[in-house]
């Protein structure tokens, strides 16, 4: 079953002491473009999210954003070295007092020098830890069960779209009954008209037609791109299936579909070809979207 590369999930879980929410957004990308936005209490978990987000979620430009919130609103508050303000502020009186500089303002100042004030946010504990990564785990199975579902609506429309190109492919069949009997009776009247019949080497004639019939058969071509048609298919709804391999298989489908058009020699054909084609460009853009 394939997914969208385009997802969305929401996860928490809390504690008594805690909560963590998980938001993960994605768009689609070649590769993975991963941001993540996390308090400073938990910048050490980083590393273990990126590696988990690489081998749960694998491609996209994705955002995840994590927020928590304390029980206690305390518990993470900025404390005042109150030791350390007082002696800032006696020394700046000191100097301005014998400078005879304005002391207007020096509190300020002794409240913006280092270490004053100092963040309590620490590394958190484990039994935090693991609430932040459950509200992760839920936010991924959350943009999981996303993607599957954008990947349902996906995969229909691309069933349905390989299904109109074998049927065009069947029309293509339908109208090139007559076509080599014609292109043989217009090459037999151009030659009648340029050198006259009795001027014509019969057998030369044959084997000149033949060869020129050889090259605009297009047998070969509608057995690859019907075969590359139900292989994409069979691909689609494998367990495994995924956009790169989809995708490759599309170009086959291509090349097959340029040179039929290029070797019809038949206006009828050429133009089922390029609704072919088409259909084919909008499945191209259907893959980029696909994981």
């Amino acid at each position: 079953m394939i997914k969208s590369m385009t997802g969305y999930g929401v996860g928490s879980h809390e504690n008594a002491k805690v909560k963590y929410t998980v938001e993960i957004k994605s768009l689609n990308s070649k590769f993975l473009e991963l941001g993540i936005r996390l308090p400073k209490a938990v910048s050490d978990k980083e590393l273990t999210l990126r590696g988990e987000c690489s081998k749960l979620i694998e491609r996209g430009k994705v955002n995840v954003l994590i927020s928590s919130e304390y029980a206690d609103q305390t518990a993470k508050a900025s404390s005042i070295n109150r030791e350390l303000l007082k002696k800032y502020y006696n020394q700046l009186k000191d100097i301005a007092a014998q400078l005879g500089e304005d002391q207007t303002g020096l509190f300020n100042l002794a409240l913006s020098m280092p270490e004053v004030i100092a963040n309590n946010e620490d590394e958190v504990d484990e039994e935090e830890g693991k609430v932040l990564l459950n509200a992760f785990y839920q936010a991924v199975e959350s943009f999981t069960g996303f993607r599957m579902d954008e990947g349902k609506v996906l995969k229909n429309d691309l069933e349905k779209r390989v299904a109109l190109i074998l049927d065009y492919l069947g029309q293509v069949e339908a109208v090139e009954g007559d076509r080599i009997p014609l292109i043989r009776e217009r090459l037999s009247q151009y030659m009648d008209e340029a050198v006259g019949k009795e001027n014509i080497d019969k057998n030369r004639f044959e084997q000149e037609i033949i060869f020129y019939i050889d090259k605009l058969d297009i047998t070969e071509e509608k057995v690859r791109l019907r075969s590359h048609c139900n292989y994409f298919l069979e691909a689609l709804n494998a367990a495994d299936s995924n956009g790169k391999k989809l995708g490759f298989i599309s170009q086959e489908m291509g090349r097959e579909i340029n040179t039929l058009g290029s070797k019809a020699n038949n206006a009828n054909i050429q133009q089922i070809v390029v609704r072919m084609k088409e259909e084919l460009e909008k499945i191209k853009e259907q893959l980029l979207n696909v994981l």
